[in-house]
C-alpha cells in the first residue's frame, strides 16, 4: 500500500492548494450566514471530490492497470497524458495572472456569496471540486493510482479516504477554526483571502508544473 500512498500525496496536495475555493469560503465565514454556508460549502467539496475519485476507480478497476510494483502500459500511459495535461494547465494559469503593480480581481460569482443558502453553498463545492479542470485531472490520477495499486478492498477505502481528507483539508480547516473560535478569525481570515487572491495564479502555475512534470516523468519511467 505504501506505492500507492506515495502517488497519492502530491495528488491529493494539488486538490488541497485550490486558492479560489479557499477564497470562496473565506467569504462565506465572513458572511453573515457563515456557519450554515460555510458548512454546507465544505459538504459539496468532500462530495464532489468522493464522487469524481470513486467512478474513476471503479471505471479504472474494469481495466488491467497491473500491480503496483509492475503498472500497466495503460496506467503508465495515462499518467503521462495526465501530466502534460497539468504542465499546459500550470502555464495557463501563470499566463493569466496579474501583471506586476496589478491587483488581482475575484471572480464576479463571488460578489453575490453573501446571499447564498447552505443548499447553493452545497452545489457550489461540488462544483468547484468535481468539475474544475485541475481537480478532474488529479482525481482522475488518484483513481488511477489507487486501481492499479492491486489493493484489497479494506485497502482500497482507506486509501480513498486518506487522499479525500487530506484534499479537502485546506477548506476544512477554515470551517472548523470558525467554529470553534469565530470571535478570532475574522482578520486572519481577512488578510489569508487579499493574499490567496492576489497570489493565486502564481501559486496554482507552479503547483500544476511541478505536478504535471511528476507526472510525466512517472508516465515515461513506467513505458522505458
Amino acid at each position: 500500500m505504501g506505492p500507492v500512498i506515495s502517488d497519492l500525496l502530491p495528488l491529493a496536495i494539488g486538490v488541497a492548494i485550490s486558492p479560489v475555493p479557499m477564497i470562496a469560503v473565506i467569504l462565506m465565514l465572513l458572511a453573515p450566514r457563515a456557519g450554515g454556508t460555510s458548512v454546507g460549502f465544505l459538504v459539496g467539496w468532500v462530495l464532489g471530490i468522493v464522487v469524481v475519485t470513486v467512478v474513476v476507480l471503479l471505471l479504472a478497476g474494469t481495466a488491467d492497470l497491473g500491480s503496483s510494483s509492475e503498472p500497466s502500459a495503460l496506467a503508465s500511459w495515462i499518467k503521462l497524458l495526465l501530466g502534460a495535461a497539468l504542465v499546459l494547465l500550470g502555464i495557463h494559469q501563470l499566463r493569466s495572472g496579474p501583471a506586476p503593480g496589478e491587483e488581482a480581481t475575484l471572480p464576479k460569482w463571488m460578489s453575490a456569496i453573501d446571499t447564498f443558502t447552505p443548499a447553493k453553498a452545497t452545489g457550489l463545492g461540488f462544483l468547484l471540486s468535481a468539475l474544475n479542470p485541475k481537480n478532474l485531472a488529479l482525481c482522475l490520477g488518484a483513481g488511477v493510482a489507487i486501481a492499479a495499486g492491486g489493493l484489497a478492498d479494506g485497502e482500497t477505502a482507506l486509501a480513498v479516504a486518506i487522499f479525500v481528507v487530506l484534499a479537502a483539508s485546506t477548506v476544512a480547516v477554515p470551517v472548523v477554526a470558525y467554529l470553534v473560535a469565530s470571535d478570532r478569525m475574522a482578520a486572519p481570515l481577512q488578510r489569508l483571502k487579499v493574499w490567496l487572491q492576489q497570489h493565486n495564479a502564481a501559486i496554482m502555475g507552479i503547483l500544476l508544473l511541478v505536478l504535471g512534470t511528476t507526472q510525466v516523468g512517472k508516465g515515461l519511467g513506467g513505458l522505458l
